[in-house]
């Protein structure tokens, strides 16, 4: 089932912040530390904010195996960007324990059917190059390179 989180939900979204945060601390050890992207007080603040929809995907007995943070924006009258309405993914992280169970993908079209409710013109995410499975995995889903980062290590 997916539904928005709750408070409740909070210390399993750590425990999948953590596992998020060790994939990219083991992909690129130079940019991440070990850790959580949110602590709990931020999480909480967060699920006030209605501009950054938490979705998380329960099991049948409540508990979170999944999430996507999403962020509502807009640049209205900006000089450069149109004022198109944009959700951006800014986490998805499935547990460990039940990757492979299609559990991303529901969470992933749950965020498509957000932003498509909220009259969003795209939705958009980053991933580094590193994790190479989520790479893969938003290819599977359809996404297409928008901009390109790169990088000249010193």
């Amino acid at each position: 089932m997916i539904r928005k989180a709750e408070e409740k939900d909070i210390p399993k979204i750590i425990d999948l912040l953590s596992q998020v945060c060790l994939v990219h601390h083991n992909g690129r050890p130079d940019i991440f530390k070990v850790g959580t992207k949110y602590s709990s007080s931020e999480l909480k603040e967060i699920l006030k904010d209605p501009s950054r929809p938490i979705l998380v995907f329960a099991d049948q007995n409540d508990i979170v195996q999944g999430y996507c943070f999403g962020i509502f924006q807009q640049h209205i009258n900006n000089s450069v960007l149109t004022d198109i309405k944009t959700l951006y993914i800014d986490d998805l992280c499935v547990d460990e324990s039940v990757r492979g169970k299609h559990i991303g993908k529901q969470l992933y079209e749950a965020a498509i059917a957000l932003a498509k409710e909220n009259s969003c013109y795209n939705l958009t995410l980053n991933v580094w190059s590193c994790n190479k499975s989520a790479l893969k995995f938003y290819e599977s889903q359809g996404l297409l390179p928008q901009k390109i980062g790169m990088e000249l290590v010193l």
